[in-house]
Parts: structure tokens; C-alpha cells; sequence
């Protein structure tokens, strides 16, 4: 059964039957101090605000039974799927691989890579490994989602600009209905939140469609 969510531009055509939760790279190394966010000089408190708000939203797709899953922007150890043209670009340092307060940079297995606590997978959800911002690029998101079913993907997680925004626009390409929740993204800029809601919901939903939680909660309760 289709459900109307009240959502911007227009109200999304909720199918529960079809829908999972994309939770994109709620990890240490984005969220915690000591991270590569934090590396960066970013204040990742911006980003820890939205924590309560994805847990309750993993936590309502889970009480029904829907697929969830989520992201890990991570690389192998030796590096061989990190380009140089990503590792050295701008002025980071430490860079991607290099040691910092919870181990090497986006280096999978390492304890910063971890998704949090509060938002950590259950046994039976999936986990995709993603060596670029988009979910999908060289990873088998597609193939995961297309056997379950799925046509329709709810977005969270960090950042609203990179990752979340790379993988929405990788998901409307393949012909996925993509709904961002709002209050469960975050920037560490305001203002590229801000202008990534207004681009991807832009022209009737050009890239998908914008609501809080609370919108979808009481649509789906």
C-alpha cells in the first residue's frame, strides 16, 4: 500500500513494501573527535546533533521490519582503491591512511572507521564498504537492493553534500524514488545543507524528494 508523506516539493509516495533505509557513513572518523572530519578542522559537533534523530529512525524502520542499509566510506589497508588524486588533495593532514587518534584514517577494520554506537548495524543488516562518496560506485549496493525489491530509498547519514547527495544522485540515475530526512543529515557547513535541499528537490523532485522524521513517522505509524 502506497502512503502519501507530506514532503517537499510534493507529497512521496511512501510503499513500505519497496522501501529501505540508506544510513550513510555514521562513523567515528566523521562524527568523533580525533577523526578525519575533525582533521579537516571541522567542528563535528554539528554532526553529533543528528545522532538521536538517525537512531530513531533506523529504530522505526527496524520495529517494522524493513530493510536498512549502511554505509562505510573505508578503504583497504594497502591504500590500492584510494586514487592519489583523492588521498592528496587539499591540505589535510593527516591524509587518508595516515594514523590519527583512533587508528589510520578511513581504513577499514581500524576503530575510527566504526560506525557509532548509537547507529551500529544488527545482525542481518547490510553493511557496504565504499571506497568512493556514492554508495554505489564499485560496491554491490545495486544488486543488494534490486534482490529485495527495492524501488525506493530513504536517505540519512553524513555529509548532506558528499556522500549523502553523491548516492542520492547514483540512486536517481538507476531509478530509484530517493526521500531525504532532514533532520537525520548533516554538513559541517549550514549553508551546503541548506543548497543541497533546495538542488536535489529542485524542478518537481529533480534528484528526490525532502521531509523531517517526524513526518514520516506519523505517515507510516
Amino acid at each position: 500500500m502506497t502512503i502519501a508523506v507530506a514532503a517537499s516539493p510534493f507529497p512521496f509516495p511512501f510503499d513500505a513494501g519497496r522501501a529501505a533505509l540508506a544510513v550513510i557513513d555514521m562513523q567515528r572518523d566523521f562524527i568523533e573527535s580525533g577523526g578525519f572530519g575533525a582533521s579537516l578542522g571541522n567542528d563535528v559537533a554539528r554532526l553529533q546533533a543528528i545522532v538521536p534523530t538517525v537512531a530513531a529512525l533506523i529504530a522505526l524502520f527496524r520495529a517494522r521490519g524493513l530493510p536498512i542499509l549502511h554505509t562505510r566510506e573505508s578503504h583497504l589497508p594497502d591504500l590500492s582503491d584510494c586514487p592519489p588524486a583523492k588521498r592528496n588533495r587539499g591540505a589535510a593532514s593527516p591524509r587518508i591512511g595516515d594514523s590519527g587518534a583512533m587508528g589510520r584514517l578511513l581504513v577499514r577494520g581500524e576503530p575510527g572507521n566504526a560506525i557509532i554506537d548509537a547507529c551500529a548495524p544488527l545482525a542481518g543488516e547490510m553493511v557496504v564498504d565504499k571506497p568512493g562518496k556514492g554508495m554505489f560506485f564499485a560496491t554491490d549496493c545495486d544488486a543488494m537492493l534490486r534482490a529485495r525489491g527495492i524501488t525506493q530509498i530513504v536517505f540519512a547519514g553524513v555529509t548532506t553534500e558528499v556522500c549523502v547527495q553523491t548516492s542520492m544522485r547514483e540512486a536517481n540515475d538507476r531509478g530509484y524514488e530517493c526521500l531525504l530526512i532532514t533532520d537525520a543529515t548533516e554538513s559541517y557547513f549550514e549553508e551546503f545543507k541548506a543548497a543541497t535541499i533546495a538542488m536535489i528537490t529542485a524542478q518537481g523532485a529533480i534528484v528526490g524528494w525532502a521531509t523531517g522524521f517526524h513526518e514520516l513517522e506519523a505517515s507510516i505509524a
